[in-house]
Parts: structure tokens; C-alpha cells; sequence
């Protein structure tokens, strides 16, 4: 199977593989080559999977998304997606990177607060 996982701005990984194992809303699954064509919503989680040649493990960190198999073909498509050649080396970078994204958020949503309660004093001063 050709497995490919695009984020917004990339095409992140293209692979030859012969398993995968993936979380949708339902629970885990694992998909191989024959498998029937498959349409599924996954869950922010771990994407692992078997590479054809060599048999090697690969491990992509996942934001929710949605994965289509049809024939031969199964691409996974996310918000946010990182990929790392073992999981430590994973783990570290999804700890840095999404670190960051928390902050970002949280900032966002101070703002927020403030415009909303700044918009609702105004309009009290309106009456």
C-alpha cells in the first residue's frame, strides 16, 4: 500500500507499507494491503506503521483528521501531523511543538476574553 499523510501546507510523508494501525472515533484499527476501501475520522493520536521493504517501524503524531484507503492507496489527511524515526525522538518534538501551540492558544483566547468583556462594557454604556 501507498500510504500518504498531507497536512495543510505538505505532502509530510510518502511510504510504501504494508500494515497500518490508526485511531479513529471508534477505537483502533489496523489496515493491510487487501483490505476493503475504508473512510474513517481519527483522533488526535499515533499513527504506526510497517514499511514494505525493509519491514521498518514508523511512528506520525497526529492531530484529528481523516483517513481514506481506496485499492492501494491510504492517505491520511490532518490539521497537524508530525513524523519521527523513533518514539522518543517523537515525543520530544511533539512536547516542543505543541508546547508552543498551547501558548499560542492560550494567548488567543486572553484576547479573546478581553475583546468580549471590553464589547459587553460598551454596551452597557450604550443604555
Amino acid at each position: 500500500m501507498n500510504l500518504k499523510v498531507l497536512i495543510p501546507t505538505e505532502v509530510l510523508l510518502e511510504r510504501e507499507i504494508s500494515s497500518l494501525t490508526a485511531e479513529g472515533q471508534n477505537g483502533s484499527f489496523c489496515l493491510r494491503p487487501r483490505h476493503i476501501d475504508f473512510v474513517a475520522p481519527l483522533v488526535a493520536g499515533l499513527l504506526y506503521f510497517v514499511e514494505q521493504q525493509e519491514g521498518v517501524e514508523g511512528f506520525v503524531a497526529i492531530d484529528q483528521g481523516v483517513l481514506v484507503k481506496y485499492g492501494a492507496q491510504v492517505t491520511v489527511s490532518v490539521r497537524n501531523a508530525v513524523f519521527g524515526p523513533s518514539l522518543e525522538d517523537l515525543l520530544n518534538i511533539v512536547d516542543e511543538r505543541f508546547g508552543v501551540l498551547d501558548d499560542q492558544q492560550r494567548m488567543v483566547r486572553s484576547a479573546m476574553t478581553r475583546l468580549e468583556a471590553d464589547f459587553l462594557r460598551r454596551f452597557m454604556e450604550l443604555k
